[in-house]
């Protein structure tokens, strides 16, 4: 009976979403994909692949435009700017169902992080890469990129111009960060498979352009696009 609440209490983030959508039949659930990635797969660079494909409407959206947005009152406001006014209630909306008491006590930076993805997530026609998008955006296409480390070694010396050792540190370093950081926010683990749609393990048998005609051939049928 606890598991069963349990399930029910991480599940009820999603009714805010779709009673907003039973009382506003005229918006339409936007397309997103976001893009959770282990550092040296090739994650980032998938996921460019996949909105020039996708063509011209699509975005990408990684850490540093993420952070970048939520910093600088003049991007933000030009985000919004955007977006369908029918839609700008619904960021507050999602965020206080979403995380209920807890988020008044968010930090400062978090606020306005998970703002910003919800408002990206309002926007639609976006590739989100990392940040947790997909704990937010519970419509997206959510997928998982991971690489076999002996990959991911070689991939971040080639790309990085990198030592070995280097390239051991940073990525065990962000495997950490990166783990540390969606439980923080989210109270989830990000390496559990079943939080994504699409788990794609790139290396010498599944390239970075065959991972990006995965993720787009899932996208066009999830979204009719």
């Amino acid at each position: 009976m606890k598991k069963i609440f349990q399930l029910i209490n991480k599940n009820l983030s999603t009714i805010g979403l779709f009673n907003f959508i039973k009382k506003e039949p005229t918006l339409k659930l936007l397309p997103i994909i976001t893009i959770s990635r282990e550092k040296g797969s090739g994650g980032r660079i998938i996921a460019y692949r996949v909105a020039k494909k996708l063509g011209k409407k699509w975005r990408v959206y990684h850490k540093d435009i993420v952070d970048r947005i939520a910093e600088q009152t003049n991007l933000e406001k030009a985000l919004i700017n955007e977006i369908d006014e029918n839609r700008i209630s619904l960021v507050q909306e999602l965020l206080g169902d979403f995380f209920g008491n807890r988020y008044p006590s968010l930090s400062r930076y978090y606020k306005n992080l998970v703002k910003v993805l919800t408002t990206i997530g309002q926007r639609g026609y976006a590739v989100i890469v990392g940040r947790g998008a997909e704990y937010l955006l519970i419509h997206a296409l959510k997928v998982r990129i991971i690489c076999e480390m002996q990959q991911r070694i070689k991939w971040e010396m080639e790309f990085e111009n990198l030592s070995r050792t280097e390239a051991v540190r940073r990525i065990q370093a962000s495997d950490e960060n990166r783990l540390n950081f969606i439980q923080t926010l989210y109270k989830h683990d990000v390496t559990k498979a079943h939080h994504y749609d699409l788990v794609v393990r790139t290396g010498p048998d599944l390239s970075i352009e065959d991972a990006a005609e995965l993720i787009v051939k899932a996208a066009k049928r999830r979204f009719s696009v």
